[in-house]
């Protein structure tokens, strides 16, 4: 399988990148993936290397998403080292926390620059190669793009946007035999929020609100994204996989004072 995966240097992307390798590795068909991240960096490197010993064809690149042009330039990239392309994977998201009052306009800019605007500009980049290859498009959202929170600034609208944003594109590129989807984490544990999870009493409450028990891991994100990428999927398109172990839904047994009401 010929991927571009964004955000590829960390967390859920790393997680994703190894995934599709093992996977290619596996069938006896290597894959092919094209790892972009904002720069070339230490860990891109790291990730690069683990994805190569496990058979895979690597093409590291560095794309600023929240540019007008280096989304495309990316994926125009990966087309023509690989000749083509199956599936794209829009990962890359960035956050930047506080209440809208005082939220500046150009961290709402950003936000919607990385997180929304670049999976419309690289599924308009990809589009005629996952046409001829009967290719897939899988973005990452969040709950949060489908449950409030205050002091998350524009983090929230953004998911929310990418959301309908992929659904959209499911009707326009379905008739293709392009399919759009999004996986929507619940809490994840990563480089960005383990320093969150360093903090035992936090993890463990965080761990206690959840119905199976814990937070995800990258790993469990990637299985997700590879189901929705194989023909395993092959009817599902324009939907919103939540993968957050229940807690979204958990809403009215976090009420106090629930355990007290006697049944009967």
């Amino acid at each position: 399988m010929r991927t571009v995966v964004t955000g590829a240097a960390s967390g859920i992307g790393r997680a994703i990148c190894l995934r599709l390798a093992r996977d290619g590795k596996k069938a006896g068909e290597p894959a092919k993936i094209a790892l972009v991240d904002i720069e070339f960096s230490a860990a891109l490197s790291a990730v690069a290397d683990e994805v190569h010993h496990l058979g895979a064809e690597v093409l590291p690149l560095a794309a600023d998403l929240a540019t007008a042009n280096q989304p495309e330039q990316a994926v125009a990239s990966a087309i023509e080292t690989f000749g083509g392309l199956d599936a794209l994977v829009s990962n890359a998201g960035v956050n930047c926390r506080g209440q809208l009052l005082d939220y500046a306009v150009a961290d709402w800019d950003r936000l919607f620059a990385v997180n929304t605007r670049a999976l419309w500009l690289l599924a308009k980049a990809s589009h005629g190669a996952l046409k001829q290859s009967g290719g897939s498009i899988v973005a990452i959202a969040s709950m949060s793009g489908s449950n409030t929170h205050a002091s998350l600034g524009a983090y929230g609208p953004s998911k929310a946007a990418v959301i309908m944003l992929a659904k959209v594109l499911s009707q326009e590129f379905g008739p293709d035999g392009v399919r759009v989807n999004t996986v929507s984490p619940g809490m994840v544990r990563t480089g960005m929020t383990e320093m969150v999870y360093s903090n035992n009493e936090i993890s463990n409450a965080r761990e206690g609100l959840v119905p199976i028990g814990r937070v995800a891991l990258p790993e469990d994100m990637a299985d997700v994204v590879a189901f929705l990428l194989s023909p395993d999927a092959r009817y599902i398109n324009g939907h919103d996989l939540v993968a957050d172990g229940g807690v979204t839904g958990n809403h009215l047994g976090r009420l106090p004072g629930l355990s007290k009401i006697t049944r009967g």
